[in-house]
């Protein structure tokens, strides 16, 4: 198991549902690809320097700390890759 930080820039336009929820669903998608959360900040939304949809000029960013086998980030950017409320992931080993 090695520890990674995932950033998540989240896409709350359409999601009617409290952000506590969304936190709970990236939670779960990380406990499904064998992940172990530990530590989770909530930096809250910021705007973009370089705007590529106009419609979406800022985005909420979450940063999850996790451990996870050497495949688990392959997996969980693979989990989230069609989840409407994800917009991006940025995942580093620590």
């Amino acid at each position: 198991m090695k520890n990674y930080l995932a950033t998540f820039i989240l896409d709350t336009r359409k999601h009617q549902d409290s952000m506590e929820s969304l936190f709970e669903h990236i939670k779960t998608g990380i406990a499904t690809v064998g992940g172990e959360v530990q530590d989770l900040k909530d930096l809250g939304s910021k705007d973009f320097v370089r705007i590529t949809d106009r419609k979406m000029p800022s985005g909420n960013y979450l940063q999850v700390t996790f451990k996870a086998a050497p495949e688990g980030p392959a997996a969980l950017q693979d989990r989230f890759r069609l989840d409407k409320a994800v917009n991006r992931i940025l995942i580093q080993a620590v």
